[in-house]
């Protein structure tokens, strides 16, 4: 019994070293080995992933496709900038607009550019313009709406409304959007 019991203490303290050789080659050799595999593996995805992008764009209809979008992107960004060249327009537009809703004693002003420490954008600025009119309420709910749906968009950036017995006399400050002229 005494052999016995040796021999099972011998093939205990054997099997406990191979296991603690196994787990130490696992660590040590096979894991790093693993990691690295799934690392270059997600990197060859990537990389297909772009060279499948890379033959995709050189198609022709891809390049037609992303032409019309551009136009549609384009066309988007002009429902709410205006060329620096067509701004001074704008007070013409504004001043058609307030005709059109019936209000009295209409005034327009161009407010100095904003500073260009206010802005961070490289390709928009703001102008601000300056209207004042007397009108009752439905004149001046009518020309408030008229502003907001014309395009470019308007901005009404704050009104102010004076009570008086026949005619309401409103201040308003009008923001656009300009797209800068390109430098250089």
């Amino acid at each position: 019994m005494h052999a016995y019991k040796k021999y099972l203490i011998t093939m205990g303290l054997v099997w406990a070293g191979a296991l603690v050789v196994v787990v130490a080659a696992f660590i040590f050799l096979i894991n790093p080995q693993v990691r690295e595999k799934d690392r270059l593996a997600k990197e060859a995805a990537d990389k297909q992933k772009l060279y499948n992008g890379a033959v995709e764009a050189a198609k022709e209809d891809t390049k037609k496709k992303l032409a019309a979008e551009l136009e549609s992107l384009k066309s988007k960004l002009n429902d709410y900038a205006i060329d620096s060249e067509d701004s001074a327009n704008m007070t013409l537009d504004i001043s058609r607009v307030a005709t059109a809703g019936q209000v009295a004693s209409f005034t327009i002003k161009n407010c100095e550019q904003q500073q260009s420490g206010q802005s961070d954008s490289k390709y928009l600025q703001e102008n601000r313009i300056q209207i004042s009119f007397s009108s009752d309420f439905r004149q001046f709910a009518t020309l408030l709406n008229m502003l907001e749906r014309h395009r470019p968009v308007i901005f009404v950036d704050n009104f102010r409304i004076t009570r008086a017995s026949d005619n309401n006399k409103v201040d308003m400050d009008l923001s656009i959007f300009v797209r800068k002229r390109p430098e250089g």
